[in-house]
């Protein structure tokens, strides 16, 4: 019996394969002609995807276990560039960023990692996890040769191998692989800039096998891979949707392991959109027809948990051209959000072990949820002040020739506030060219509509009396962060503002990146608009929870100073995740932030379960 296989044991009373104690002898992982090798002998790889920012790090070891329950080997991960550098050579790996101990963790309990670093990474987050800071330079160009983009880009790339290089494979790590880029196919075919990717991942000291993940279609692979690396595919739906999509990976390369790099077990939301689902029956007859093919595979997501803080992003398509994603990314996944067990799981858990018995193998034992969210009964929020009230308290204005966007004042995420003074009475259609991406238009603090990106609104009437104030506040609903529109998603106003045909210049602007407004002190002036909340959530031990935001508008909520993220009366979210770990006994600050308060008594409560609902 190998050394690996007796940590197996050890670990689980079973025979599954997991990874060596950390220092000591490895397996050797290998891509041999049509298999993933490891110690000469055939590897399946099963794996399921979840990220680092999206699960609170306290319970990153549960969810592992439940992973290895579930009959994975292998956890997959993103790493998220604009996590670790949000402002050029400022780095941070702490905490829930800490993607050297996410490895380990995994290690520790007996699973592989595959990362993927990107730069580039979709995962439906803000600018597809490029660092918002790129587009202060004027006409870069992400994803290209543009050497401002590479220069950065290879800065990135050794700062991750900083991190976990010696945890690769190839040095007596646990992390089998990486992937070179991600999904290029469905951006472009520029092999050339693929192959300078290539290139830095290896100067950057990644020196385990790489692969490279596109959708199942010809010109994504052909765009998408080099001959040099291992492609693998994507795809969603059911058994059928999965041999398609092997049939054309072998058809592009008949030679080399089969792998599903995404098999989209679930899908993810956007806001005023439906709240997705998977029968979970398809998803366990896909996974039972690839366990018999012997193909290995990846569960997109096996937990996908949440967007938290300003992390979700948005997607574009010729019918919707912006679709901001909600904070949940649920996904509908094995496990839930908060982390339970589904009936999916339980579903494919069977078919796994299926599989495994008759290769003599057993499944540790489920692992318990817990005591899961519970209710938190109802407590009051005090309206403290408004936010136009609220300015003096949040930063000076900067005087702006034109309404630039919110990265010209080094600004990534939030909100940004134009204003400007008329000396004489104004009236007429006020066009906004463009809103990126919900403008409040207020005159004299009287809220007088709204413009919406998402709707593709750009004009309204308003009447400005002499001495009067204009004022338009802009929020970031998220940076679309897959297709060709990368490079263009500047926030707050992109262009220009003109009343009556005539462009307006000359503004005070206030940003407000709002990364933990605490400490806000009443003030009585009554502007309309968007309003500050605060109440204090008392409790005798921490508890995973889903605040109901029914009632509240639009709103952010920070609790003692963390922004879980944003809630939206248009749905189909209508809860936010409260993790416990966020929490402590006793009194917890919750600061909101809204465009429109209860009309009767301002409070929330937490439920026991997520509401997604789109009827309001």
């Amino acid at each position: 019996m190998s050394g690996l296989s007796r940590r197996a044991l050890l670990l689980s009373g079973s025979a599954l394969a997991a990874v060596p104690a950390l220092g000591k002898p490895a397996p050797r992982f290998a891509v041999q002609g049509s298999q993933f090798m490891l110690d000469g002998k055939p590897l399946q790889i099963r794996s399921g995807e979840m990220h680092y920012p999206r699960v609170p790090r306290a319970v990153w070891r549960d969810r592992f276990r439940k992973a290895r329950a579930l009959g994975l080997n292998t956890i997959t991960t993103y790493a998220f560039w604009s996590q670790h550098e949000r402002e050029p050579g400022q780095w941070d790996f702490t905490g829930n960023k800490d993607l050297r101990a996410f490895i380990r963790t995994a290690a520790e309990e007996g699973l592989y990692v595959i990362l993927r670093p990107g730069p580039y990474v979709c995962a439906e987050v803000d600018f597809g996890g490029f660092p918002a800071w790129l587009l202060r330079t004027p006409g870069l160009r992400v994803r290209s040769l543009d050497p401002r983009f590479m220069a950065a880009s290879q800065r990135y790339l050794k700062r991750i191998a900083k991190e976990v290089a010696d945890l690769q494979s190839s040095r007596g790590g646990p992390l089998l692989m990486l992937q070179v880029e991600n999904e290029y196919g469905s951006y472009g075919r520029d092999h050339d800039y693929m192959a300078a990717m290539l290139k830095q991942m290896r100067e950057a000291g990644f020196d385990a096998p790489l692969f490279t993940s596109d959708g199942g279609a010809e010109r994504l692979f052909e765009g998408g891979t080099l001959p040099e690396l291992t492609p693998v595919v994507n795809f969603g739906g059911g058994k059928s949707d999965a041999q398609a999509s092997f049939e054309a990976l072998a058809a592009w390369r008949p030679q080399g392991p089969r792998m599903a790099g995404e098999y989209w077990a679930g899908w993810f939301d956007h806001w005023g959109g439906p709240h997705h689902t998977q029968p979970p029956e398809q998803a366990a007859e896909t996974v039972d027809w690839m366990m018999a093919q012997g193909h290995s595979f990846n569960l997109y997501m096996f937990h996908g948990g949440t967007s938290f803080g300003w992390l979700a992003g948005a997607n574009s398509s010729a019918k919707e051209p912006y679709q901001p994603d909600t904070t949940s990314y649920d996904y509908d996944a094995v496990l839930d959000e908060a982390g339970r067990v589904t009936p999916k799981y339980r579903l494919v858990r069977e078919r796994i072990a299926k599989h495994l018995a008759a290769r003599g193998e057993t499944l540790p034992p489920l692992v318990a949820d817990g005591p899961g969210p519970q209710a938190i009964p109802p407590f009051a929020l005090e309206r403290i002040t408004g936010l136009l009230d609220a300015l003096p308290q949040l930063g000076a204005a900067i005087a702006s020739r034109f309404p630039s966007p919110m990265e010209a004042f080094k600004q990534s995420h939030g909100l940004i506030l134009y204003r400007k003074r008329f000396e004489q009475a104004r009236k007429g259609m006020l066009q906004i060219d463009e809103v990126r991406d919900l403008a409040t238009v207020l005159v004299d603090g009287r809220v007088v509509g709204t413009l919406e990106r998402r709707l593709g609104q750009r004009e309204l009437a308003v009447e400005i009396p002499a001495g009067g104030v204009l004022d338009i506040l802009v929020e970031n609903l998220g940076r679309i962060g897959f297709g060709p529109k990368l490079d263009a998603e500047h926030k707050g106003i992109s262009r220009s503002v003109k009343l009556a045909d005539q462009e307006l210049l000359d503004w005070q602007v206030h940003a407000l990146p709002l990364d933990s407004p605490t400490g806000l002190k009443p003030v009585q002036a009554q502007a309309g608009g968007h309003s500050f909340h605060r109440g204090t959530l008392e409790l005798k031990a921490p508890v995973d929870s889903f605040l109901d935001m029914r009632g509240w508008g639009r709103s952010l909520v920070w609790i003692n100073g963390q922004l879980l993220g944003r809630s939206w009366a248009i749905g189909p979210q209508q809860t936010l995740f409260l993790p416990a770990s966020w929490l402590k006994a006793g009194p917890n600050e919750v600061l909101l932030l809204c465009d429109k308060a209860p009309a009767s008594e301002a409070r929330l409560q937490g439920l026991a379960e997520p509401v997604f609902d789109t009827s309001r």
